[in-house]
């Protein structure tokens, strides 16, 4: 009885947004077997992401009173279409929602914000992440010029998904296998082999909050200054 009351109450709470949510339509999904990775088109006639001078995300709303920030890793600016990636090995709202959509569904979100993350000036820019961060990598990665200046490494668990990568996107983005729970040993391993200058690598960190975490504090280990590590930590 409590909880229809409390659930009652939410969804009612949560009607009090709906005024400020502005709408868009799937165009199509394709789960990335075993549908633990999500990609879904989408139409969004009413954004205006034209000119990406940070990398964005945008919160949709995922349940009552629940959102959650995806980034679209490109954006077609004529025809207002992207696609996003949603990490779907867990289980949360998030999860769920992409997991129930289907060609044709009305989605909503609150906001288009910015993650503040673009590239700066320097020889080597590198991103590193895991599947929740496929999106803002692939979009970071439009953004850096030349992109000779551009490397990284993606942790994905799966080795399907790792083949699919490569065949799916062209990106000097490199999917190493989990060998840890939150992968960042697997990236820092994949760092050390990489032999990157201390003097001119800039780091994008951007996934699971503990990994983002973590990986900051083995960089910093090695010698990586605060400066030269931008982070972007998602729900673990």
């Amino acid at each position: 009885m409590e909880t229809s009351t409390f659930q009652k109450i939410r969804k009612k709470a949560g009607k009090l947004f709906d005024h400020k949510l502005q709408t868009g339509w799937v165009l199509e999904v394709r789960q990335w077997e075993p549908s633990t990775l999500i990609e879904v088109d989408l139409h969004l006639p009413m954004a205006n992401i034209a000119q990406w001078n940070e990398v964005p995300y945008i919160k949709f709303k995922v349940d009552d009173l629940t959102f959650r920030d995806y980034t679209p890793s490109g954006w077609d600016a004529e025809t207002c279409t992207c696609t996003i990636y949603v990490d779907a090995a867990h289980h949360g709202p998030g999860s769920r929602w992409s997991k129930q959509l289907k060609k044709g569904d009305t989605v909503n979100y609150l906001k288009i914000g910015t993650t503040h993350h673009k590239p700066v000036a320097t020889s080597a820019v590198v991103a590193l992440g895991d599947e929740s961060s496929m999106g803002h990598l692939l979009a970071l990665q439009k953004m850096v010029l030349p992109d000779t200046r551009f490397s990284g490494s993606l942790v994905i668990g799966n080795e399907h998904h790792r083949r699919l990568f490569h065949e799916y996107f062209w990106s000097p983005l490199e999917p190493v296998a989990r060998k840890d729970i939150y992968g960042h040993h697997s990236l820092m391993e994949w760092v050390l082999n990489q032999h990157y200058s201390l003097e001119n690598t800039v780091f994008y960190l951007a996934g699971n909050n503990t990994m983002v975490a973590q990986l900051r504090k083995l960089l910093k280990h090695q010698g990586y200054p605060s400066g030269q590590i931008k982070l972007q930590g998602f729900w673990s």
